[in-house]
């Protein structure tokens, strides 16, 4: 099982009555336990209990116990001979009402009411042998907003099986896009009044679901209209209360599936989680494989960590940058330099993917422009790193589309970290019409045209963000000069594994380059 199914499987079994002789067996089932392996506990076979409860050799030791005694059931496994015989990784104790667990190896502990647990279900990944991203145990929302949208992906789907085709699998992108917007727009005062999308399909789509679409359609039709437009448009008054967003996000097709009662019932679930703690470094990579067919099996598991990213950017330009930021001290005029030449530093990742690599260089840029801020005495001033400094390529429509909408969220978490809430929801919107991320086959496309060294202004502005044409991105750079990074982390692929497409677009890069010709050339994936 990978995560987000895990993450589905903890919740549904927290809803449930607690089944205090059952929950073991439903805990180890939730994270992948095969039923052979219950049966065995089950009978007593395979567990090792010195305590009356459930203990599996190498992984966990669980007690269920009377009520208010979770504290002390929790310390008699930690001291049971059998835990440590048996080599036990974590201990969990819980009467149904309180539940208490530790792992053993880091001596990290977990303490919350039952109804909870869920919360914490990243603590309890190893159990299903998830141990190598530590940023998905320690970003658990980001998991339980990408399972709740998958749910409402599949469900949407099946009355709606059109928009998973071909033909309008690209609408269906869009629509979730937006959706993650709006969700994240109404956490984070964007939208003034918190919920106020969620409240909004609340209040005015019928319980039976039946205009459930119209409702949603006719709110991202109010947010592609200008305020003073809207009376002219035919706006209801109940949609004014949502801003003029722009930006191409909604524009295009404004298209809404049909929804069901239980669609309806997984959109204000989604409503309903805390955006606040969205993390845009892996949330991204986890909501493309919603949308995509061949990922969606590696749910949760898509995904460059942080650190391994930063293994490439550093050596690359941060780590300069941060030496020269130690060497000016507090030379005001030094610090001013510095914070120019970063604000002509352009980074270009070929296959992007939903853009983690321009994600994460983007952060770590803004994070020294605002200790150069704050050594100069001017923590409030507007950063001149601009977005579309971080130019990218991707061959999938979705993931480039989430690239662009995971940088604009990007710098308005960054604006509010650095600047405050009120400075940042001032300039937040309406969002630019630049559309720096291009979909297409980085082996085919003129990288200078997308990310060209020199330019004095935009050439092609997107009317609509999802249906711009593949050479859009020729966009100049808002600061002439400065440095090029070119990064990235593309699947690759054998001469065993490459398509007919793969093996095509590198015999028309080497063939006539070099000796070999594309014979013995690795493919990268994406490029």
């Amino acid at each position: 099982m990978n995560a987000v199914e895990i993450e589905q499987a903890i919740t549904e079994l927290a809803e449930k009555p607690f089944d205090a002789a059952n929950f073991p067996y439903a805990f180890l089932e939730a994270f992948g336990n095969k039923e052979t392996t219950i049966k065995r506990l089950r009978a007593g076979a395979s567990n090792k209990s010195d305590l009356g409860g459930v203990l599996q050799t190498n992984n966990i030791h669980i007690l269920k116990c009377d009520a208010g005694q979770v504290t002390k059931a929790l310390k008699a496994l930690k001291d049971s001979p059998a835990t440590t015989k048996a080599k036990a990784k974590f201990i969990l104790a819980t009467d149904g009402s309180d539940f208490e667990a530790e792992d053993l190896t880091s001596g990290e502990t977990v303490a919350c009411a039952y109804k909870d647990f869920p919360d914490h279900f990243g603590f309890f990944l190893p159990l299903a042998g998830i141990t190598t991203v530590r940023q998905i145990s320690e970003n658990s929302f980001d998991i339980r907003a990408t399972s709740r949208l998958n749910r409402l992906y599949v469900e949407l789907l099946k009355d709606n099986s059109e928009w998973g085709t071909s033909a309008r699998r690209h609408d269906m992108n869009h629509f979730m896009a937006r959706l993650i917007f709006c969700f994240f727009a109404e956490d984070t005062d964007i939208f003034i009044g918190k919920g106020l999308f969620t409240e909004a399909i609340t209040q005015m789509s019928a319980k039976d679901s039946s205009n459930t679409n119209t409702v949603i359609e006719t709110l991202f039709r109010a947010m592609n209209t200008k305020i003073e437009d809207r009376e002219r448009e035919g706006m209801p008054r109940w949609a004014n209360s949502f801003p003029y967003v722009n930006g191409g996000l909604f524009s295009g097709n404004m298209d809404v599936p049909r929804f069901s009662k239980i669609a309806r019932s997984y959109l204000l679930h989604i409503g309903n989680l805390d955006w606040t703690k969205i993390n845009p470094d892996i949330f991204r990579s986890m909501i493309q494989a919603v949308a995509e067919d061949e990922e969606r099996g590696e749910l949760g598991m898509h995904y460059t960590s942080v650190p391994n990213i930063l293994k490439v950017l550093n050596p690359l330009f941060l780590d300069d940058l941060r030496t020269h930021l130690e060497e000016a001290g507090d030379n005001s005029r030094t610090l001013l330099n510095l914070r120019k030449r970063m604000a002509k530093i352009r980074v270009f990742d070929p296959a992007c993917g939903s853009g983690n690599f321009l994600v994460i260089a983007y952060k770590e840029i803004r994070a020294i422009e605002a200790e150069i801020n704050r050594r100069r005495n001017e923590p409030d001033v507007r950063s001149e790193i601009p977005l579309t400094n971080f130019r990218g390529i991707e061959l999938r429509d979705f993931p480039a589309e989430i690239a662009r909408l995971a940088l604009v969220i990007a710098e308005y978490q960054c604006d509010v970290l650095y600047r405050g809430q009120k400075l940042a929801l001032a300039e937040f919107l309406p969002l630019r019409a630049d559309n720096w991320i291009t979909c297409g086959n980085a082996l085919r496309l003129e990288w200078l045209n997308i990310c060209p060294p020199t330019g004095t202004g935009v050439k092609l502005q997107a009317d609509d963000l999802f249906n711009t044409p593949m050479n859009q991105a020729q966009i100049d750079f808002e600061n002439v000069g400065g440095e090029t990074y070119i990064c990235g982390n593309p699947p690759y692929k054998g001469s065993q594994t490459q398509t007919k497409e793969n093996k095509s677009d590198l015999k028309a890069i080497f063939d006539g380059r070099t000796k070999t010709g594309s014979r013995s050339t690795m493919y990268l994936d994406g490029l």
